[in-house]
């Protein structure tokens, strides 16, 4: 039985979420590249791609895909996130939990899961956010996730929810610039696809 509140919000306060904008924009004026994730997906799609950003945090990924010309929704479930997130004009965002997440008649070309967010999701709900997020996907449609491989859910599991949900893993690297997939990797970035088209 899945938790009712996600990682995020047992393990993270306003304040956190506040540090998180903050240090993010940091790296940002330090002149760090924030823009990997991008350049990852960036490449998997055709111009002009639908794209559902999923638990997008401040935006910053599905910000510099609109900036690279593709049609970005987003959506996370925390407030504070979410408000940073609707300062990027090129985003339309959504409040929303991704366990229950309905976007009724929109579907996408691919759905992204950077930045850990399959394992801040609530804590046995992981198969039903595929699900959902699988939902949201055309024919042929690719999901996206990156996360560390250090926390309790596992990549084998992760594995094991993608078939359940009838997606289909074609590549996993172990970093966004795409080097080779090794079993201690630390990062897992895997690139499924609904079957179709």
């Amino acid at each position: 039985m899945a938790d009712t509140e996600t990682r995020w919000q047992q393990e993270r306060s306003a304040a956190d979420s506040r540090d998180y904008i903050a240090r993010f924009a940091r790296l940002e004026a330090e002149g760090t590249d924030l823009h990997g994730e991008a350049r990852a997906v960036d490449a998997l799609l055709p111009r002009g791609a639908r794209v559902l950003d999923a638990g997008c945090g401040t935006g910053r990924l599905g910000g510099e895909l609109a900036r690279r010309g593709h049609r970005v929704t987003a959506v996370d479930l925390d407030p504070v996130l979410v408000a940073a997130a609707r300062e990027h004009p090129d985003l339309t965002v959504h409040e929303a939990d991704l366990a229950t997440l309905d976007l009724p008649g929109q579907r996408f070309d691919a759905v992204v899961a950077a930045g850990n967010v399959m394992i801040f999701v609530a804590r046995g709900s992981e198969r039903q956010v595929l699900a959902r997020l699988a939902a949201h996907l055309v024919p042929g449609g690719l999901l996206v996730a990156g996360f560390a491989t250090d926390y309790e859910y596992t990549v084998d599991q992760f594995d094991d929810d993608l078939a359940a949900v009838g997606l289909v893993r074609e590549h996993r690297f172990s970093t966004w610039d795409l080097r080779p997939w090794h079993d201690d990797a630390g990062w897992a970035v895997t690139v499924a696809r609904k079957p179709g088209n």
